[in-house]
């Protein structure tokens, strides 16, 4: 499942540059999040980075966008371009 940055989003500028993946970017208001390049940073971490260093706790996993782990693993060999081993 992607993530997505809620309208909490105070625009600090911490989660852009975590982003291993580059999904994130500055909206027309706040930050965003591409959901076709989201893998909540499955293949480069245990952990999304973004939701780590997010202040104010507003990147919740997007309801619109699920994905099994599987799926997200996938998509990080397809954004990436590595071969799966």
């Amino acid at each position: 499942m992607a993530l997505y940055i809620t309208d909490e989003c105070i625009n600090c500028d911490v989660c852009e540059p975590e982003c291993p993946n580059e999904a994130i970017y500055m909206g027309e208001e706040i930050y965003e999040i591409n959901p076709d390049l989201c893998t909540e940073c499955v293949g480069h971490y245990e952990t999304s980075q973004c939701v780590d260093v997010c202040p104010v706790d507003c990147i919740p996993k997007d309801p619109n966008h699920e994905e099994s782990e599987d799926e997200l693993m996938a998509k990080y060999y397809r954004v990436t371009g590595e071969e799966p081993e």
